[in-house]
């Protein structure tokens, strides 16, 4: 998993500032993250990228599910779910009828129980020869 920090797993500030990034709280503790974005990026932090990514075209284009988290003492409580169907509401509200990302296998089933199909199976280079399983995933909703 460490070797996975920065190039997958980091922050990616644009989805701040976007205003398409969710998080859950227990008190003052983080237990959960998890967001959505109209621009490019599938995966990955804003370590990785020089600038901002262009914006998708929601007529053309699908939203992308991006950087969920639940602590590990708070899995299967349901705040992954309480996330994803807000960035559902957020995307289909932002006029895109579909949505695209990219799961790790641990993730795999709750993009699954949402609906998302597997799209295609990959691994992702760290470095070091490491790799990074993950399924490619997607989601489409009927024109309003």
């Amino acid at each position: 998993m460490e070797a996975a920090l920065g190039p997958v797993f980091g922050a990616d500030r644009q989805l701040i500032r976007d205003g398409t990034y969710f998080v859950v709280e227990q008190g003052h503790e983080l237990v959960g993250c998890g967001g959505w974005s109209r621009r490019k990026a599938v995966f990955g932090g804003d370590r990785e990228r020089a600038g901002e990514d262009a914006e998708l075209n929601p007529a053309l284009d699908p939203a992308r599910i991006r950087a969920f988290f639940v602590h590990p003492d708070w899995a299967r409580r349901g705040i992954g779910r309480l996330i994803l169907a807000k960035c559902e509401e957020a995307i289909r509200a932002a006029g895109f009828r579909e949505a695209v990302l990219v799961a790790t296998l641990t993730g795999e089933p709750l993009y699954a129980a949402f609906g998302y199909a597997v799209r295609e199976r990959y691994e992702v280079p760290l470095g070091s020869g490491l790799t990074l399983p993950v399924v490619r995933m997607g989601k489409s909703w009927p024109a309003v």
